[in-house]
Formats: C-alpha cells, structure tokens, sequence
C-alpha cells in the first residue's frame, strides 16, 4: 500500500470512530455525555489490538487499549452480540465508566470489534454521584463483569433491567444505555462499509501496515530519548481516610527505540479509593510517550510496540480486588503522567513542560429521595509551561479531555447556582515562562445535598523545571471554612462551596 493509499485508510478508519461519538453525544441524556463530553470511541481488531480511536479521552482509550485483548478473550463471540461492562479487574477502569463492546462480523468471519465507553454519574452508589470516598470496590456502585447485553440483535431484557434497577433515574440512564448502543451500531455499520469496499484480505492487510508504519514512527521518535535510566518520584496528598503522602516511583529505561516503564518501589495499594488497574497507569504511560511522537502517528497498537511497563501485584498502580478504585481513574492515572514526565525530564528537559495541576478536581453531587438528582464533573487548571512558552490558564489537561458544564446547562438541570467561575489569578509558577493559572468554581445550594470532592494537589505544588517556581496548590472550602481535598459534605439550602484548582509550574532553562 503507498502511502496516500494508507493515509486515506488511517483517515476512513478513524472516520468510523468519530462518527460513533457524535452519535453517541447527539442521542445521550446525561449532561455529563452530551455536554462535558466525558465518553470515548475505537475500534479494535479480531486479536483486541487497537486499530482506531477517535481524539477523546487519554484515561479511557489508553486503558481498553491496554485491557481489550483480555477481554476478547474470555467471550464467545457471535454477530448480534454486545457486551457491556464496568469491572476494573476485569478491563474496566472505575465503575462510572461503562463500555459497551460490539463484534463485527462479515460472511460469518468475525473480523474486527467497536467499543465506546462513557461516563455514568449514577452506577448505584449510596453517595450522589457515584464517587464516593470508599473503601472497598462494592461501595462504589453496581458492579458489571463482561456480560452480553445483546444476543442476536436483540436486548436482553432481563440483564438491562437488572443494570436499570440498580441506578437512580431510570429515564436518563435508559437514554444514555441506549445512545451507548446505537454508536456501537453505527460503528458496525461503517466499519462494515469501509471493509465491503476492501474486501477482508484488503482490510487486514491495510491494518497490518498501518501498524508497522505506526511502530516505525514510534521507534525513530522514542530513539530521540538519550539512552539511560530516568528516576522520579512523587506523592499523592492522600487517600481521603487518613493515609498521607503516598509514593508514585518510576524508573524508565531507554535503550535505543526501547522503552521500560518500572513502578518498583510505588507503595502498596492503599485503603483508600486512589488504587488503580494496571491499565489505567498504562493509559497514563502511553499518553505521555505518545505526545513524544509525531502528530500524525497512527492511533493503533503499533505506537505501543516499543514500550513495556510493569508495576508490582498489589501496589498503587496494579491494585487488587476489592480495593477501591474511584479516584485511581481520575487522580492517580494524572500523577502517573507527572512521574513519568519527571523522570523524562531529566533526559530531555527541552521537550518536557512543569507539571500541570495534577486534579481532575472531582466534583460529585446530589441528592436522595423523592427529588433525587446525581451531577458529577472535573474541573480545569492551570497548564505546566514548557521550553516553548507560557503554560494555559483554566484548561483540562493531560488525562482528561471532557469540557466544563455550561452554567446554563447546570442551572437548568440542578438545584444549583454557580455564583463565581473565573481564572485564579497568579496562581501559575513563576519563571522564564510562567505556569498557568487555576481557576475558581463556586457553587450556591438551592436545596439540601451531599457534595463529594476527590482533589489532588491539595497539599504538594505541581513541580516546576530548573529555578523556576512551583504552581500554587489548589484550595476547597465551604462557607469559607477549608475542606480536606477528599471529603464528603452534607449541605444546606444557601450554602456555598469553593474550588480553587491548582496552577500549573514555571519553567526555566537555567539549572
């Protein structure tokens, strides 16, 4: 295949995946799908290696990248089917994530799979939106192993309504299932398309050079990395039931194009609810070596062929059941990208920016009873500068790609009213070039609730490169009162809470 040849294929392939978020945006219920945009597409080959995924969110796609081969696994597949899951022990990341998974086949050959995974601010938990401050994986909602939520082109009513009488809100939740699925049936159908006009034997041998031409982009990219070993440690603030400065370590070995990821001396999972799946600190890993490569590398598994990681069975980073897993999708999976790019850094500090606020600055909320209502969202801050310039203000980074909720849409949809959202100015790190600023998010009550906050950086600065000055830490308060960065809050009518999210470090070429 020449290389236009194989541009328009990575294009078309990609094209399916796109096409299935914009339905899935368009028909979703939730403001927290069709709004904040917290879901992702891709499509993978018989094997479960990645083919395509659509620009949405680094955690979600980098994670089934990592788990898909398992997954495809352990199920007999058949043309009709979809399954759908949530498990983070068996390819899920946390239980809000729920991906539906969709076979392909054509003259009765299975020959590629669809997935979409979304955000679901109601799964089950006790605690409005299904973030609480657990200790133990059931507490966190319904759980999903690999199930078949279709056979033979038909619904299985019984484990959909089991799935529905486990959530809060029946309609939305059936609107958001169902927009689930009908992008799952518009990938089939276009991926259908794409290889009726190949042929099989076309198609396959498309997706295999397309690989190795991937896998050769990533090579001479990652050959740019002097060879050594690059240590780096940090801490997350807590846990949110008392444990304090945890480690993240990492040591990365280059040797030519060859990349090994070591976690080795992270500490031990913990009790509280920031442990993590192994293949949410490989989407962390992936993310950052993938911005180390050309931007039209191929989003497929061949980027991946060059880098290894491993990290102990029962620590942080490779947690085992139950142990809670909320906020290793959301906070941890964000501190793995800065111990990695700390350790980078270190080899080739002209590429690598200051560490970025480091929170998704987790908001869940809501209420029980006869006016029940779940809202979750993430929050923005400030961007680590870089060699090339100034870091942004007020913008998601790194491990998530969602928007904010237009405060229109929140007030329409909530008991809320947001009475301040601004840039917090001067919170960047000083330097050569300056961090980003956080911003600040205040929320007013107009009926009781239950407030959440999973944050981070709360208590340690986001780092800065060279002499430059650390990013300010971020700040969470209610009715002026400080609050822990993990906490759970009851509220009243006319109470106000704060979030004042971290900027980002300063950068300067000087050691």
């Amino acid at each position: 295949m020449n290389a236009v040849d194989l541009t328009l294929f990575a294009s078309r392939i990609e094209a399916v995946c796109e096409e299935m978020g914009a339905r899935l945006q368009g028909s979703a219920f939730s403001p927290n799908i069709k709004d904040r945009l917290d879901f992702s597409c891709a499509v993978f080959d018989v094997e479960g290696e990645l083919c395509a995924q659509a620009a949405h969110i680094p955690v979600h796609l980098g994670s089934m990248a990592y788990a898909m081969r398992d997954i495809v696994s352990m199920l007999e597949w058949q043309a009709g089917d979809m399954v759908v899951l949530n498990d983070p022990y068996f390819g899920g990341t946390h239980l809000p994530d729920v991906t539906l998974i969709a076979p392909l086949f054509i003259d009765a050959k299975l020959v590629a799979f669809v997935a979409n995974r979304a955000h679901h601010a109601d799964i089950g938990a006790d605690s409005p939106g299904s973030m609480p401050i657990s200790s133990h994986l059931d507490e966190e909602g319904l759980i999903i192993p690999p199930t078949h939520l279709m056979r033979n082109f038909k619904l299985d009513s019984a484990i959909f309504g089991e799935i529905i009488d486990n959530l809060q809100h029946e309609q939305q939740a059936r609107g958001d299932f169902s927009a689930q699925i009908s992008a799952n049936q518009a990938g089939l159908q276009r991926l259908t398309d794409l290889i009726n006009g190949l042929g099989i034997a076309a198609f396959d041998k498309a997706m295999y050079e397309l690989n190795d031409y991937a896998a050769k982009l990533a090579a001479a990219a990652l050959a740019d990395i002097p060879d050594g070993d690059y240590q780096f440690t940090d801490v997350m603030d807590d846990d949110g039931l008392g444990n304090k400065d945890i480690v993240i370590s990492v040591n990365i070995q280059v040797r030519g194009s060859e990349i090994e990821v070591d976690f080795t001396g992270t500490d031990k999972q913990t009790q509280g609810n920031i442990n993590c799946p192994l293949s949410v600190a490989a989407a962390g890993v992936y993310y950052v070596f993938r911005c180390l490569m050309p931007a039209h590398t191929p989003a497929c598994a061949g980027s991946f062929r060059h880098i290894k990681l491993s990290a102990p069975l029962g620590s942080l980073l490779n947690a085992q059941r139950p142990a809670a897993v909320a906020a290793g999708n959301v906070e941890t999976s964000t501190r793995v990208v800065d111990v990695v790019m700390g350790a980078l850094a270190k080899a080739i500090p002209e590429r690598i920016p200051a560490a970025s606020h480091g929170s998704m600055n987790n908001v869940a909320m809501g209420a029980r009873g006869d006016s029940a209502w779940d809202y979750y969202e993430t929050l923005g801050g400030g961007m680590g500068a870089g060699a090339l310039g100034d870091g942004l203000s007020a913008v998601q980074t790194h491990m998530t790609n969602t928007l904010n909720t237009p405060i229109e849409v929140l007030e329409m949809h909530y008991p809320l009213r947001v009475s301040r959202y601004e840039v917090r100015h001067g919170s960047g790190g000083q330097g050569e070039h300056r961090g980003g600023d956080g911003l600040v998010r205040e929320y007013e009550f107009l009926a009781p609730a239950q407030v959440t906050l999973l944050t981070e950086r709360r208590e340690h600065s986001p780092w800065s490169i060279g002499v430059a000055d650390a990013g300010d830490v971020g700040e969470n308060s209610l009715n002026g009162k400080r609050l822990d960065a993990k906490v759970s809050v009851q509220v009243k009518q006319g109470d106000k809470i704060l979030i004042a999210t971290p900027g980002g470090g300063g950068w300067s070429g000087q050691t």
